[in-house]
């Protein structure tokens, strides 16, 4: 019997209490369901540095947070939409991948996209994930998750009170669990053919 996949999420935000979160934590749980184990790296928990190319020293929580994201087998992103874009924390995660002793690249590692918008342009963070997830070599699942008006779906404890988007959220944890475990096991998988077919399964979803 093979190992259970690790499925890990990046993302939320600086907030004490964050939607992009909050909707993150729900997505690994359906990756759960799903037969993954998974971990949630929180970016205020990791309280990362600004990046900079020519750092000396690595703090313990930079290093951590590449060390999961190299080793996952899938990982799931979310970030805040701020100012038509994801937020300057979660891009500074994605800069810490550009280490002063050369690039990580996750390559061929299946991605989820989930953003968290105040109105109705979640898509635009998720379409800025986009680029970087094809910049790092990835896989960005077809089916995307961009919760509007994030506000009124989640309460002042960040708990999500609509159940078609925590439906949403978990189809794309499971998504992820299963497109993953198609590249793993497959010699040489047709990664655009696989795609296709998530495009076609989660469409009922959407």
């Amino acid at each position: 019997m093979s190992e259970p996949l690790k499925i890990v999420g990046l993302g939320g935000s600086l907030a004490r209490v964050s939607s992009s979160r909050a909707a993150l934590a729900i997505a690994l749980r359906g990756a759960e369901e799903a037969g993954a184990e998974t971990e949630l790296l929180d970016l205020r928990e990791l309280d990362l540095p600004m990046f900079n190319p020519e750092a000396e020293e690595l703090s313990e929580s930079t290093m951590r947070m590449v060390g999961r994201l190299e080793s996952a087998d899938g990982l799931l992103w979310s970030s805040p939409l701020y100012q038509g874009t994801v937020s300057g924390a979660f891009k500074n995660a994605l800069d810490w991948l550009h280490l002063p002793s050369g690039s990580v690249y996750l390559t061929d590692k299946v991605i989820g996209l989930i953003s968290a918008a105040g109105g109705a342009q979640g898509l635009q963070a998720i379409n800025t994930m986009e680029f970087s997830v094809r910049s790092l070599r990835g896989w960005a699942v077809p089916f995307v998750v961009p919760v509007s008006s994030a506000a009124r779906l989640f309460d002042d404890e960040g708990r999500l009170q609509d159940e078609a988007v925590e439906r949403q959220l978990k189809m794309l944890g499971s998504e992820v669990v299963r497109v993953a475990e198609h590249f793993r096991v497959e010699e040489s998988p047709d990664h655009e053919a696989e795609c296709e077919k998530a495009r076609s399964r989660v469409a009922a979803a959407a």
